[in-house]
């Protein structure tokens, strides 16, 4: 149970930010040539953010599923996932042209992608007997206490003072 933090933890962010959620869904298995380059370009992209935290993304949580892979990432602004998605200098925006060049609309490979603007207090999260997960470990993993004990409680809870996690 290594890195398993015992009690009941949420995060904690007092700005803005955003959930992008992305995803590819093989359509074709035996198109191996139009999704495994699809499913490999996220790797490189994500190695290139967590080097260059400047560019605004602040972490993400990578999820398997049959028939394809999701991420969910945290960002500190929509303008800076807008910018990094079409920088010519950034991975994404040619592996977004190979994507558009190779796949089209054949329908082997099916990509998508949410982008939810959050304001400060419009969340909630719980972690309970948990690694440090998700928000938390891309903002602030804080103790679930006072204000931030209940679900209703999390979202307001920005006026209790944060206790940090003991990691």
């Amino acid at each position: 149970m290594a890195g398993v933090i015992k009690g009941r933890y949420t995060a904690r962010m007092d700005e803005p930010f955003v959930v992008f959620m992305i995803g590819m869904r093989v359509n074709r298995l035996l198109a191996l040539r139009k999704w495994v380059p699809t499913a490999r370009a996220m790797g490189p992209m994500l190695r290139e953010l967590y080097a260059n935290p400047q560019k605004g993304f602040l972490g993400a949580e990578t999820f398997v599923y049959w028939p394809g892979a999701a991420l969910i990432q945290y960002w500190r602004s929509f303008e800076d996932l807008e910018r990094f998605a079409r920088s010519p200098d950034d991975h994404h925006l040619p592996a977004w042209q190979r994507f558009n060049r190779v796949v089209r609309s054949d329908g082997s490979v099916g990509i998508w992608h949410e982008s939810y603007l959050v304001e400060p207090g419009h969340y909630e999260t719980i972690y309970n007997n948990m690694p440090v997960f998700g928000l938390a470990k891309a903002t602030e993993h804080v103790r679930a206490i006072g204000g931030r004990e209940t679900a209703r409680g999390r979202p307001g809870g920005e006026n209790e003072p944060a206790v940090p996690s003991p990691e």
